[in-house]
């Protein structure tokens, strides 16, 4: 791909983890510390939250245009939450960071992050962000208050499931010093990216 008379080889990195391991905190480090990198912003077919802004948190999608997009192919990843509830990566938000000549970061779910990562090859690096244990993922997770006790326990029983899967990922970081945990994803991004 051309960006201006250079030639730009775009790349991507992909952060994985259950919730309340510390993926987000770690990638808005990264986007804050590292330049060229630039956010893949996820589609959903849910309807816009006060405070949020299309195009920004997500491309809100309505379902039947959602589930078009999947028909036509339009998803590297995409994923059905809930019935009728869809989340997905578009592979034109992947074409219009490269444009920008910048390199791409997700944050997206273990399923989705092994699914980029796949479809992408050696131009992804693809890093799983695990919790020191799944006692410590519960604790932090009971610190939000943000869920009823029985979310918390199928946000649990997914992470065990997830964590089955960090093997498949190029990268494992273990957040249990959160300061420890950027300045590795720092080193590994940047060692990929100078590549």
């Amino acid at each position: 791909m051309e960006v201006g008379n250079a030639q730009f080889n775009g790349k991507l990195v992909i952060f994985s983890a259950p919730s309340g391991a510390g993926k987000t905190t770690i990638v808005k480090r990264l986007l804050a510390e590292i330049p060229g990198l630039e956010f893949s912003v996820s589609a959903a077919s849910r309807h816009k939250r006060p405070g949020e802004t299309d195009g920004k948190d997500y491309y809100f999608i309505p379902v039947d245009e959602f589930k078009k997009k999947i028909e036509n192919d339009e998803f590297l990843e995409w994923e059905e939450v809930y019935e009728n509830n869809f989340y997905g990566t578009l592979k034109s938000e992947v074409q219009r960071i490269w444009a920008l000549g910048h390199h791409v970061i997700f944050d997206v779910d273990v399923i989705g992050g092994l699914n980029i990562k796949h479809y992408y090859g050696d131009r992804a690096l693809a890093i799983f962000v695990m919790p020191p244990s799944v006692e410590e993922l519960e604790k932090r997770l009971r610190n939000r208050s943000t869920e009823s006790e029985e979310d918390l326990k199928r946000r649990i029983e997914k992470a065990r499931y997830e964590l089955t899967f960090a093997r498949q990922f190029d990268k494992i970081i273990v957040n249990d010093d959160l300061e420890k945990a950027v300045k590795e994803a720092k080193e590994l991004v940047n060692e990929f990216l100078d590549k």
